[in-house]
């Protein structure tokens, strides 16, 4: 069977490439990690949990974070929010490096950041109001403007019954909700949230984090909340993903959706209920080739499969020290299936004709859409069957 197909050569992990595909600057990100490791222990001890990880957070972004627990999410949370102290690696928070800082350093990092905890770590003896002022009395103390800045954020969060009641007698929600004003009262240009509605319910933590999107798109903060709540996805302009200590995929919420539109028009595709097609649009990267690149050689395993997205790809089969063109593949066509399927190596060559874009879905990914979908499986062995 001929499969227009090939793995290239170690190509470099996509990265995001910023608004309007282009790579911005460092001051259009409040957050940009590169070759970040981490370890806790000593000795034999000693346990790595962060591997080589990069990551950026544009300005005005809101990005979820996800991955199984103990993948690292939130060790990575805390050295971005200067609450430990970088070991290996870089990560740069408002423009200023973080490796190296003293601890006195560190705390005035922090004071440009906003924290939202799973445990909500609100004072006991202080009532809502209190909590929430405490932190603006760092910055100002204009009684007033703290007056007025508490009470609306309290109000907004559906608290403004609730301002003067102390902890105990609030509801796990409603001590959330005051944590989160908390963490507003300054207008941070960055927000750390981990788990932020783990107490709420499904109304209340819809509500809250859209009020945090809210903020972030009107003070142009950056927001980067660790969650495992599924039903909040769509709020993100991003979804980073985790696992083992590596962010192994980090994509937009927008160009997923783009994705799962374009993915619609395949007949391989199609069969796909809405819900599969957004999960494997949400898995795809997005890769770039410039012209007479290999996107896949022959003879090697299989590792991907490819939709183009933008330009045209050459298929080249070598046989007897002879190679020959046996196809041209353009928009919407895919390649890359049958060695997925088979195991066997790659049976062709493929190149990009000109500048190309190729959605990309790896192996594991690859097998467990066929495991959860019979349709798509047989659309497979249909298409592989007509091109033998």
């Amino acid at each position: 069977m001929l499969e227009p197909a090939v793995s290239s050569p170690p190509h470099p992990a996509p990265r995001h490439r910023g608004k309007h595909g282009q790579s911005p600057d460092d001051e259009a990100f409040t957050v940009r990690v590169s070759g970040l490791n981490h370890s806790f222990g000593q000795g034999e001890l000693r346990k790595q949990v962060l591997f080589d990880n990069g990551l950026e957070l544009g300005r005005g972004e809101i990005v979820i974070m996800t991955g199984p627990s103990g993948s690292g999410k939130t060790t990575l949370l805390t050295l971005i929010g200067a609450l430990r102290s970088i070991q290996d690696g870089s990560i740069r928070v408002l423009g200023r490096e973080l490796k190296g800082l003293s601890s006195r350093q560190l705390v005035e990092v922090r004071r440009d950041v906003g924290f939202i905890f799973q445990a909500h770590n609100l004072f006991e003896s202080l009532t809502a109001f209190q909590n929430v002022s405490m932190a603006m009395e760092l910055k100002t103390s204009d009684r007033g403007a703290i007056q007025e800045r508490v009470e609306g954020l309290l109000g907004t969060l559906g608290l403004g019954h609730r301002v003067h009641y102390k902890p105990e007698a609030l509801s796990g929600g409603q001590k959330q909700r005051v944590a989160i004003a908390r963490a507003l009262a300054n207008e941070p240009r960055l927000i750390l949230a981990d788990e932020p509605t783990a107490a709420l319910d499904r109304e209340s933590g819809r509500d809250v984090v859209v009020l945090l999107r809210k903020f972030a798109k009107e003070q142009g903060a950056t927001i980067l909340i660790v969650t495992h709540d599924n039903r909040i996805l769509d709020v993100a302009d991003r979804i980073v993903n985790m696992v083992d200590g590596r962010v192994i995929s980090d994509v937009s919420v927008a160009e997923s959706a783009n994705i799962a539109e374009f993915l619609r028009k395949s007949p391989l595709f199609a069969s796909l209920s809405a819900n599969t097609l957004a999960d494997v649009a949400d898995k795809m990267a997005l890769e770039e080739y410039p012209a007479g690149a290999e996107i896949i050689r022959q003879g090697e395993a299989g590792d991907k499969l490819y939709v183009i997205r933008s330009g045209s790809a050459l298929v080249e089969v070598s046989e007897n020290g002879q190679t020959r063109q046996v196809a041209k593949l353009s928009v919407g066509d895919f390649f890359g299936e049958a060695a997925l399927l088979s195991g066997e190596p790659r049976n062709a060559t493929v190149r990009a004709a000109e500048d190309a874009e190729m959605y990309s879905l790896g192996k594991e990914d690859f097998k467990r859409v066929i495991d959860s979908s019979p349709p798509f499986r047989d659309e497979l062995r249909r298409v592989l069957f007509s091109r033998q």
